[in-house]
């Protein structure tokens, strides 16, 4: 076998381990609520769509022992690309923080945290936009709770590798997912 195969099948194993044995975080928001439609403010400002682009508030609770730092990500799974869709990725986190404000911008991250480039390229929350038509999309924000300080990738890591470091070093989990649709 590979090596290659071998990273491949770890990977993947990895990647469908279930986080039911981790611990749940309390995951809310007064932007955007469990199974209802976000509002415009979500909404991207680009791609055909004309939304606020405003990141919206998210607070969490419950994180357990040895947390170290915390991640947010914000992915929708329906998007017709094969892959899903990055919309917002912010780790390195520190452990003290259990908020990031509406309109979190790097500016205004908390000291440290770094933001991963979204799938439209950019450094930053990007808004909804599912296709005009299509069913509502689905909009799964995750904080994640993480047993070290630094996930130690590089700043141009892709999506894809920040999600590995980031489950590869998981604690405890919780979300809230949204739809939205146009």
């Amino acid at each position: 076998m590979s090596r290659k195969t071998i990273l491949a099948a770890a990977l993947a194993a990895l990647l469908a381990a279930p986080l039911a044995a981790q611990a749940d975080l309390n995951v809310t928001s007064p932007d955007v609520a469990e199974g209802q439609q976000m509002p415009r403010a979500q909404e991207f400002n680009g791609f055909g769509c004309s939304g606020g682009n405003i990141a919206p508030a998210i607070s969490w609770s419950g994180a357990p022992a040895g947390t170290r730092s915390f991640a947010v990500t914000v992915y929708d799974p329906d998007a017709p690309t094969g892959s899903g869709w990055w919309h917002w990725i912010v780790y390195d986190i520190p452990a003290g923080t259990t908020s990031l404000a509406r309109g979190t911008v790097a500016a205004t991250l908390p000291v440290g945290a770094q933001q991963g480039h979204n799938d439209y390229g950019t450094l930053d929350f990007g808004g909804a936009c599912p296709p005009k038509g299509d069913k509502p999309h689905r909009y799964v924000f995750t904080v994640w709770a993480l047993k070290v300080d630094k996930l130690g990738v590089p700043a141009t890591a892709s999506a894809a590798l920040i999600g590995y470091s980031v489950r590869a070093n998981t604690l405890a989990s919780g979300a809230l997912t949204a739809r939205y649709g146009r």
